[in-house]
Parts: structure tokens; sequence; C-alpha cells
């Protein structure tokens, strides 16, 4: 059964434990591949984890002349490939997100790529696995379904795809009352 992963943002502390996590991943090589941002910082504390949604096409993947950046079966789009990435940065400036991140010593992009090597086996994320407060969640589409009617979202409110992008991303995410009137995040 295909899970996702479920971001409820109104539920961040800011604690940060999803980057930790994040570094202690298989072949992250100590690098954080998420981040957390504070939404409104002079006036508020509210915060929110920002990572790859894994779009169904994503913009990164179509940018790269040297297709060095792969979709696994299971939808993750994965970092760029060290054999084929020619570091010409396209994927960084064609992602809407900003998350592709260009390492210039090892003229590399990473990003998040789900914890390919949990996460194909059916395990959680690292992210979601130590998340205290239930913002990152891996759930089942019946259990997304679950909380969708749980929260009466209606589809204004509930991220299935991104003005920017054609399709529909692997990550779903619950836009909280608190984003409403925020019109830039970075």
């Amino acid at each position: 059964m295909k899970k996702r992963l479920y971001l409820e943002l109104e539920n961040c502390i800011g604690c940060r434990s999803c980057l930790a996590a994040c570094t202690q991943c298989g072949g992250h090589e100590e690098r954080n591949r998420n981040y957390v941002y504070d939404v409104n910082p002079l006036v508020n504390r509210q915060t929110m984890p920002l990572m790859c949604l894994h779009c169904v096409n994503p913009a990164c993947a179509r940018s790269c002349p040297a297709q060095a950046i792969q979709i696994h079966e299971t939808g993750a789009v994965l970092s760029a490939l060290v054999e084929k990435c020619i570091g010409c940065q396209n994927c960084t400036i064609a992602c809407p997100y900003g998350i592709p991140k260009f390492d210039t010593e090892q003229n590399l992009m990473y990003k998040c790529d789900l914890c390919i090597d949990r996460t194909k086996d059916g395990i959680p994320p690292m992210c979601a696995s130590v998340c205290p407060s239930n913002t990152l969640q891996w759930l089942t589409d019946e259990e997304i379904e679950a909380k969708q009617k749980q929260f009466n979202l209606d589809n204004g409110k509930w991220v299935t795809s991104m003005p920017y992008l054609e399709g529909e991303t692997n990550v779903r995410v619950n836009l909280p009352g608190i984003l409403q009137g925020v019109t830039k995040l970075f």
C-alpha cells in the first residue's frame, strides 16, 4: 500500500528535530535536505518545515540536460546522480520552491530524496519518524482522506498541486489558517 508524506503545517513547533534526523539518513552525508522556516518572525513564532514535494512532473528533472535527476518507482524524486550531474544548476533555478541545493565543492545538486533507502521498504522517512508534533506523518491515501474529512478541508486549502506545476505532488500539505494572508515565504 503506497504511503505519502503528509504535512500538517499548523502543528509545527519549531523544534527542528526533522533537520537533525535528516542528517542521519543513509547517504545524506550529514547534510540537511529539508528546512524549517520562520513564517513571520517579527509577529509570531509560527514555523513550518519545507522539503521536496516530489512532484509527479518535477521541474528540476525536466530542466536537467544530463538526466541526472531520476524519479524512483515509488514517486520519490532523487538527488542528482554523481556520475551524471554536470553542475549546470538548472535544477536549482527550475524548482519553484527553491529546494535543490548545489554543493560547489562536490559540483553536485542535493535535495530531499524522501529517505529512499527507508521508504522503498515501507519505513517512514527520518523526518516523519521523529516529529514530536505530528507535523510530518507517513500515511496511506486512505489515512490522508480520513484526515481531510476530519478537518473538513475544502479543495481551496488542500494542496494536491501547485499553481506553477502541471499535475500533482507526491506529498500532501494541509495549509493552516495561520498562513492565510502570507504571500511570500522566502
